[in-house]
């Protein structure tokens, strides 16, 4: 039975450039079928939570231009579940402001703020997790995040340091670590206390807020004014005047960071942030020669360790060809070796300066 005090706030309003050309700025990557499963990765993501939270507690955050795509993808919602941005203003004021809204419906909410784009292969271990992490939020003034086991130096990750002390699951955190230098990397491997920052937080609604009190008065102070209009026909207007004034913020830097009160449950799912063509290409199945294939058919001949994307139905026959991303796209075919996949943001750029940015 799902728990009516539950809540999940997926945030769905990234662009995903590194996905060019299938993630555009007109139709990111969270609305897409990345894997080939037949579900986009929001679809998969609001399955996933909604197996232990009610379907009208969940909240979608994203950008105002994406409102039909999300209402298209996510018919079970109801319009108002939508928690719509006027401008980019970073994490912290989008959590601020669903965290208000579910406030005035349920004073004793307790909610999940995760990324819409995730991939976790084990869903029954993930809700375990997060419904433990709820149990102490909903008995203490507690900030929870999920932390990721490293399984490598990674240098494109923030990182967690836990109390290496405590014998308790849930671990009371030290501090959050920048995206390190790879011998800085290593050393977080080395010393054992340390997580990957999946961006999944739990708390009670009482606690976030009283967090921005303290913390981000001017913040809170910016969207207090709204408290009457939230839920309501007049939320929009308040929204589109003031959401922009707010401070460009996020909220590992605006909250966690300064709170004494934050604890890391280290997950016990498997988890890929689905960042790059190439982390798409490690959770791909993949033929005897590595090559990994989404939605089409692929010919191979002298070919090793390829990530190729193709529309649905169609054939690739590539020929001598290591270690390279193929994406084709009704008008832009993307090829690319794997080890240039950090440089597809300037590729992006460079094609919206020469053609147009239609096709980005």
């Amino acid at each position: 039975m799902k728990n009516k005090n539950y809540y999940a706030v997926l945030m769905a309003g990234g662009v995903g450039s590194r996905f060019w050309p299938v993630s555009t700025t007109e139709n990111p990557k969270q609305f897409h079928d990345m894997l080939g499963t037949g579900d986009t990765l929001i679809q998969r993501t609001f399955k996933r939570l909604n197996t232990f939270v009610p379907t009208e507690n969940i909240l979608i955050l994203t950008n105002e231009r994406y409102n039909d795509l999300v209402l298209e993808q996510l018919p079970q919602i109801e319009p108002g579940q939508v928690v719509l941005e006027p401008a980019m203003r970073n994490t912290a004021p989008c959590i601020l402001y669903a965290a208000l809204k579910i406030q005035k419906m349920n004073p004793d909410g307790v909610m999940i703020v995760a990324p819409s784009d995730h991939w976790i292969e084990n869903e029954e271990a993930f809700g375990r997790d997060v419904q433990r992490c709820f149990q102490i939020c909903e008995t203490e003034e507690a900030l929870c995040t999920l932390g990721i086991k490293p399984s490598f130096p990674n240098t494109g990750f923030g990182y967690i340091e836990y109390d290496k002390q405590s014998t308790d699951d849930l671990k009371p955190v030290a501090q959050f670590r920048e995206k390190p230098d790879y011998q800085t990397a290593k050393s977080f491997l080395e010393q054992g206390n340390f997580l990957w920052n999946a961006g999944i937080f739990m708390w009670s609604v009482k606690t976030i807020i009283k967090a921005f009190q303290k913390y981000q008065p001017e913040q809170y102070q910016l969207f207090e004014k709204g408290i009457p209009s939230y839920n309501t026909e007049k939320e929009g207007d308040f929204i589109r005047q003031y959401y922009p004034e707010a401070e460009n913020v996020s909220i590992d830097y605006a909250i966690l960071e300064r709170s004494d009160t934050i604890y890391v449950l280290p997950a016990s799912f498997d988890w890929n942030d689905l960042g790059t063509w190439g982390s798409l290409y490690d959770k791909l199945d993949k033929d005897s020669n590595d090559n990994a294939v989404v939605n089409g058919k692929l010919l191979e001949m002298e070919s090793r360790g390829n990530m190729v994307r193709l529309p649905k139905g169609k054939i690739a026959v590539i020929d001598g060809l290591e270690d390279f991303i193929i994406v084709d796209k009704e008008d832009v075919l993307l090829i690319v070796p794997k080890t240039k996949e950090q440089d597809i943001k300037a590729i992006v750029s460079k094609t919206k300066a020469k053609f147009g940015e239609q096709y980005t």
